[in-house]
């Protein structure tokens, strides 16, 4: 693909998909944030949570956002990238999240994310993050 006389690679291109899905997903449109994914894309999360780990459809990943979504106060969790690595299909992301919850508490997590990029659309993402701080913010009484 061509911007201007420069030409990107398919690393650029990929990357270019994850900092946009990452800035939708901080807006909470659960519907744009799947428009990124393909049918039949699968997100995986790290641990033992319940109701949140292990691997998920994109349809029920959807269901997961939105009940995300309306335990925060914007609606919305703010991804940060802060370092990154791309090779091929595959996208790595150091990131931190931020969001105030309904609960009163702050959810301040790091992830590691690893997408896999084809043709535009993200195919798989592996989500490995701090899951004592989800368990403690999200699901503790």
């Amino acid at each position: 693909m061509t911007t201007g006389t420069e030409t990107k690679t398919v690393e650029e291109l990929n990357k270019d998909t994850v900092a946009s899905f990452m800035e939708v997903f901080s807006t909470g449109d659960v519907d744009n944030i799947l428009s990124f994914l393909s049918e039949s894309a699968t997100w995986w999360v790290a641990g033992g949570l319940d109701g949140i780990s292990g691997t998920k459809s994109k349809k029920e990943f959807g269901e997961m956002l939105s009940g995300i979504s309306a335990s925060t106060v914007t609606g919305a969790i703010r991804l940060t990238p802060l370092a990154w690595t791309a090779e091929g299909d595959r996208v790595a992301v150091e990131t931190e999240s931020y969001s105030e919850l309904k609960n009163g508490r702050v959810y301040n997590n790091l992830y590691h994310f690893v997408f896999e990029v084809r043709d535009g659309k993200i195919q798989s993402v592996k989500e490995f993050l701090d899951t004592e701080h989800t368990r403690a913010i999200f699901l503790a009484p």
